[in-house]
């Protein structure tokens, strides 16, 4: 009978145990989402102190010490400084470890010594010594990724506090197609709130490429937010203006208007129920690498916010096959 080998824990998964953690889930939770036995995660938080104390960076640490493997010199970013800084640079810019480690593979597909895995760059990046190098290079690990929060109750029945948009049409109503992401021009929007709820910034996502749009606004009320949206939306070409999802927030009231103004149906999720602008979320949290929770927008200028959203647009994803948004939204436009 083949003995089973264990696998070790990865620096990865040590991250996803701290957000799961962090977000309140049990062991059994956290263990199904990375694909382990409810034991391990178990065990590698207790080796850690406990819940209240674990941490993904001294668990890993720890971990190295542990299984002997003090290598910080032989590494390869160590060692290739073409490498060292083609990895470097795109972690300043925000890019995944998993995200550098594939376009890698794509832009030098035969030059080894310049392929590394995403594993490795986390390897590195939790011997570097601390400093502000570290510290830099670190902020692109934290995509903040959430888990889905359970529904209370049936799906329809919470209670909106708030009062209802007038004529709105609910996202049952949405063309099946939406949901496929095969017909591109179907769009999430939302609001990103800045300091003491006084300024905000608006979001768009085409769920077929995940382009993103950034919308500066002067003010977050409901004729401006329209009119600013709008403008936004009248630089794209008419195949790709059909539909855009929204939550239930005020500031979408004049999206009577806004039809007018664009010809873009809206469509309003359910309250409480983020999930179904799942693209629209997910490019907040990437969002909030450049602009933390605090962030007064009244003090950002269009060409800040622009430059952003060029970055993001930019960066690669692993769910386009590691094409930039850009890159895909050409493709459909050629």
């Amino acid at each position: 009978m083949h003995k089973i080998q264990y696998r070790r824990l990865t620096a990865r998964e040590r991250e996803e145990i701290s957000r799961g953690l962090e977000a309140g889930r049990s062991y059994a939770e956290i263990a199904r989402h990375i694909g382990r036995k409810t034991s391990t995660v178990s065990n590698e938080v207790g080796r850690s102190g406990g819940r209240d104390t674990y941490r993904a960076l001294p668990a890993q640490q720890q971990a190295r010490v542990r299984a002997g493997t003090r290598r910080g010199g032989k590494r390869k970013l160590y060692t290739t400084r073409k490498l060292r800084t083609y990895v470097h640079d795109h972690l300043r810019r925000k890019w995944s470890p998993e995200q550098i480690s594939a376009i890698l593979k794509k832009t030098y597909a035969g030059n080894m010594s310049m392929r590394i895995s995403d594993e490795a760059i986390y390897q590195y990046l939790y011997v570097l010594p601390k400093g502000a190098l570290k510290k830099t290079l670190i902020k692109g690990l934290r995509q903040e990724r959430k888990y889905r929060r359970k529904q209370k109750g049936a799906k329809g029945n919470s209670e909106e506090t708030r009062g209802k948009i007038a004529n709105m049409l609910s996202i049952e109503e949405r063309p099946a197609e939406v949901a496929d992401r095969v017909i591109p021009g179907h769009w999430e929007g939302d609001l990103i709130v800045g300091l003491h709820r006084q300024s905000a910034l608006g979001t768009l996502v085409e769920r077929t490429t995940r382009y993103t749009m950034m919308v500066y606004l002067e003010a977050k009320d409901a004729v401006s937010v329209r009119k600013a949206f709008a403008k936004e939306i009248r630089t794209l070409p008419l195949e790709l203006r059909k539909t855009l999802t929204y939550d239930q927030g005020k500031e979408m009231s004049e999206h009577k208007r806004f039809t007018i103004d664009t010809g873009m149906q809206v469509y309003f999720a359910h309250p409480g129920s983020p999930w179904e602008r799942g693209t629209n979320e997910n490019t907040n949290m990437l969002i909030r690498q450049y602009f933390p929770k605090g962030t007064d927008f009244r003090m950002m200028t269009r060409r800040e916010i622009k430059s952003v959203q060029r970055s993001l647009n930019e960066r690669p994803r692993k769910t386009l096959g590691y094409q930039t948004p850009r890159e895909a939204l050409l493709k459909l436009l050629r």
